[in-house]
C-alpha cells in the first residue's frame, strides 16, 4: 500500500481500487509486477491481454499522485527516478497543480491465472495496461473555465503572443460552442484586455470544428469596444463578414454604435450606421429594426435633443413602430423628465400607436424614479383596465419605488402577491425587496431574505451584494460588511466594479488595508484583472501608511494584464519610490507602461510613464 499511500487523503477514500481489481490485476504487491522491454511490439498482446483503464476523478483527488504510483514498480520508470506529477508534461501543470492534457502510458505486467505463482513464467502471460490520466471530469467544466481564464488573463502582455499557449492548453478536440461563449464571458466580467480576448476568439473561430455562436462574436465586440479599440472592431466585423457572416445580428450593430455613441461623436456614430450598412451587413436591405438600433444608442448613450434629431431625419426612409415610440419613451425617462414622459406618451397615442406591456413598464419606472409612487400604482390600475398583463417586471419595478418611498408595507404586499398574479419571483424581484428594507434600516429581514434565496437556490447577483453591502455599513460597520465579505468570498464569488470600488474605498477608511489588499489578491487569484478605480485607492492607502512595494506590487500586476494605471497613481508612486531611492523600480513601471502604450494608447486620464523633466 505504499505506493497509494502517497496520494491525498480524498484520493484514498475514493473508490480507484474497485476501478483497478475490475481489469483483473493487482498493482498492489510489488513481486507481481516485472520490468519488461517497453519497446517490444505491441501486435504480440491479444485483445484478451490488453487493458485499457482511466483515471478520472475530481480536482484534487489524486489521480496524478496514483498514476505516479503505478509507473515506477511496473517498470515503466526507473526506480527512484520519478519525478513528482511525472505525467504532467505542461508547465501550467506543474505549476498549478491541474491536469489540462490527457497523458497515455503503457505499462507490462505478469499476472498470475486461477492463483498460479506468478514466478512461473509458463503460467504467467504479459498483459499491456494502457493508463490514461485525465483532466478534471466533466462535471468541472466551470473549475477549467475559471483556470483558462487566469491563465489569458496573467498572460505576459504584450512581451508574448498568446496564440502557442492557446494551442497548448486548448487543442481542437476540446473546443465547444459553450465553453467559447463562458471563457469570453470571464474574461469580459475580468476586465481582460481586448487584444487578448480577440485573440482567443480569432483562435477558437479557426481550430473549432463547430461553428461559434453569436454570443461569442458580441462578447468579444463587448470587450473591445469597452477598451476603445474600434479600428480592431470594423477590421473583425469585415472579417466576419467574409468568413461566418451568420454570426452577425442586430445585437452584434447595437453593442458597435452604442460604444461609438458613448466614446465618439454625433457624426461618428451616423457613419457608424453607415458603414454597418455598406460594410458589414453588405447586401441586407434596412428597415425599422435597425434604425431602432441606432434610436437606441442615440436615447441611451447621448442627449434627447440629438435622439429627436436622428429620428426627425431617418424616419422618412425608416417607418418607425412601436418599438421605435418606446425607445425614445425610455430616453426621455432616462433624461429624469417625467413631464416630457407623459408628453411624449399621449404623442405616440395621437399617431395611433397602441401602448404595450414594454410602454407601461417605462412609465411606472419614471413615476417611481421621480418619486411619485401613487402615481406609478395609477398607472397598474390603467394597465391591467386596458387588458395589458402586469409582468414580473412590472411589480419589481413597483417593490424598488415603494422602497424609494420608504413604504415598507406597501412593497411586502406587492412582492407577497407576486404568486396570486401567476408570476415567479427572482433575483431580480428580491433584490428589490432587500433594497427596500435597507432603505427602511430593517437590515435583518433584508439579511433573511438573502438567506431565503440561498435556500430556495435564487442566484444571488452583484446588486443582491452589493445593497446588502451599503445596508451592513450604515448599521453594523466594519464586521458586518467584513462577514459579508467572507461568506462571498466562500461562495466563490466575484463581485462587479463599482462593489470592488465601494468596498476597497470602505476598508480603506477604517483603516482596514488588510481586508483591502485581501480584496485585490481575491481579484487576481480568480483571474480577475481589478479596475483602475480600486488600484487608485488601494495605492493611496498603501503609500500613506509605508507601504510603497506592495503598491508598487498590485501596480504591476495591473499592468501585465494590459491595463493601464491612472495617472494619479503613478505620480503618487512615483514621488514616495524617489523618496525611498529605488529608481529601479520606478523605471520598471516606466517601461512596463511604454510597452503597453505601443498596443493600447493611452486615454484622458492614464498614466505616460515618467516625465522628461524626472528623467
Amino acid at each position: 500500500m505504499g505506493y497509494l499511500r502517497k496520494a491525498s487523503k480524498s484520493m484514498r477514500q475514493s473508490n480507484y481500487l474497485w476501478l483497478l481489481c475490475n481489469f483483473n490485476f493487482n498493482p498492489l504487491t510489488h513481486q507481481r509486477f516485472s520490468r519488461l522491454n517497453s519497446t517490444a511490439g505491441l501486435r504480440q498482446y491479444p485483445p484478451e491481454l490488453v487493458r485499457s483503464f482511466s483515471v478520472i476523478a475530481r480536482a484534487d483527488h489524486g489521480k496524478s499522485t496514483l498514476a505516479d504510483g503505478l509507473l515506477e514498480p511496473s517498470g515503466t520508470t526507473a526506480k527512484g527516478h520519478v519525478q513528482p506529477r511525472f505525467l504532467d508534461k505542461l508547465q501550467v501543470e506543474r505549476e498549478r497543480g491541474i491536469v489540462i492534457k490527457a497523458q497515455t502510458r503503457t505499462m507490462f505486467n505478469k499476472h498470475s491465472i486461477n492463483g498460479d505463482d506468478c514466478s512461473d513464467g509458463k503460467k504467467s502471460p504479459t498483459f499491456s495496461l494502457n493508463l490514461v490520466d485525465t483532466p478534471e471530469s466533466c462535471s468541472q467544466v466551470t473549475v477549467d473555465v475559471d483556470t483558462l481564464t487566469k491563465i489569458i488573463n496573467d498572460h505576459p502582455f504584450p512581451e508574448k503572443p498568446l496564440h502557442p499557449t492557446l494551442l497548448h492548453l486548448l487543442p481542437p478536440s476540446t473546443f465547444s460552442i459553450s465553453l467559447v461563449e463562458n471563457i469570453l464571458g470571464r474574461l469580459f466580467a475580468s476586465h481582460c484586455n481586448g487584444l487578448k480576448a480577440l485573440e482567443f476568439f480569432n483562435y477558437s473561430l479557426i481550430h473549432s470544428h463547430s461553428p461559434l455562436s453569436p454570443a461569442s462574436l458580441n462578447m468579444t465586440l463587448h470587450i473591445l469596444t469597452r477598451m476603445r479599440y474600434f479600428d480592431k472592431t470594423w477590421a473583425l466585423l469585415r472579417d466576419i463578414t467574409r468568413t461566418h457572416p451568420s454570426l452577425l445580428t442586430l445585437k452584434s450593430m447595437s453593442i458597435v454604435l452604442s460604444k461609438i455613441a458613448k466614446f465618439q461623436s454625433f457624426e461618428d456614430t451616423l457613419d457608424g450606421f453607415r458603414r454597418m450598412e455598406d460594410e458589414v451587413f453588405v447586401g441586407r436591405k434596412f428597415g425599422a429594426d435597425d434604425f431602432n438600433v441606432l434610436l437606441k444608442a442615440f436615447c441611451t448613450q447621448r442627449q434627447m435633443k440629438e435622439a429627436r434629431s436622428v429620428f426627425a431625419k431617418l424616419v422618412p426612409r425608416f417607418s418607425p413602430n412601436t418599438k421605435s415610440m418606446n425607445i425614445l419613451l425610455l430616453g426621455f425617462k432616462e433624461s429624469g423628465d417625467v413631464t416630457s414622459v407623459e408628453l411624449f406618451y399621449h404623442e405616440m397615442v395621437r399617431r395611433g400607436f397602441s401602448p404595450n406591456g414594454v410602454t407601461f413598464n417605462i412609465r411606472i419606472d419614471a413615476f417611481c424614479k421621480k418619486g411619485c409612487f401613487g402615481d406609478a400604482l395609477r398607472l397598474l390600475e390603467e394597465m391591467e383596465r386596458s387588458n395589458v398583463v402586469p409582468t414580473i417586471e412590472t411589480i419589481t419595478t413597483l417593490i424598488h419605488g415603494a422602497g424609494l418611498v420608504q413604504n415598507k408595507g406597501k412593497a411586502w404586499q406587492l412582492f407577497n402577491e407576486i404568486p396570486l398574479r401567476n408570476l415567479v419571483a427572482d433575483t431580480g424581484a428580491y433584490n428589490a425587496l432587500i433594497a427596500a428594507l435597507v432603505r427602511t434600516r430593517d437590515i435583518e429581514s433584508a439579511s433573511s431574505l438573502m438567506d431565503e434565496m440561498v435556500e430556495k437556490h435564487i442566484e444571488l447577483d452583484s446588486v443582491t451584494y452589493h445593497t446588502m453591502f451599503l445596508g451592513l455599513m450604515r448599521s453594523r460597520g466594519i464586521e458586518g460588511v467584513n462577514e459579508l465579505y467572507q461568506k462571498m468570498t466562500q461562495r466563490n464569488f466575484v463581485p462587479k466594479t463599482r462593489t470592488v470600488v465601494m468596498l476597497m474605498k470602505y476598508f480603506c477608511q477604517n483603516y482596514r488595508l488588510d481586508l483591502s489588499v485581501c480584496l485585490w489578491k481575491y481579484l487576481v487569484e480568480k483571474g480577475y484583472c481589478p479596475h483602475a478605480h480600486a488600484l487608485d485607492l488601494l495605492v493611496t492607502g498603501l503609500c500613506a501608511r509605508g507601504l510603497v512595494h506592495n503598491a508598487f506590487e498590485c501596480s504591476k500586476q495591473m499592468l501585465e494584464r494590459g491595463r493601464h494605471m491612472s495617472a494619479a497613481s503613478f505620480l503618487m508612486l512615483e514621488r514616495f519610490l524617489l523618496q525611498a531611492g529605488d529608481m529601479d523600480k520606478l523605471k520598471e513601471l516606466d517601461q512596463m507602461i511604454k510597452k503597453l502604450q505601443s498596443v493600447l494608447p493611452p486615454s484622458r486620464g492614464h498614466s505616460t510613464g515618467i516625465s522628461t523633466s524626472r528623467l
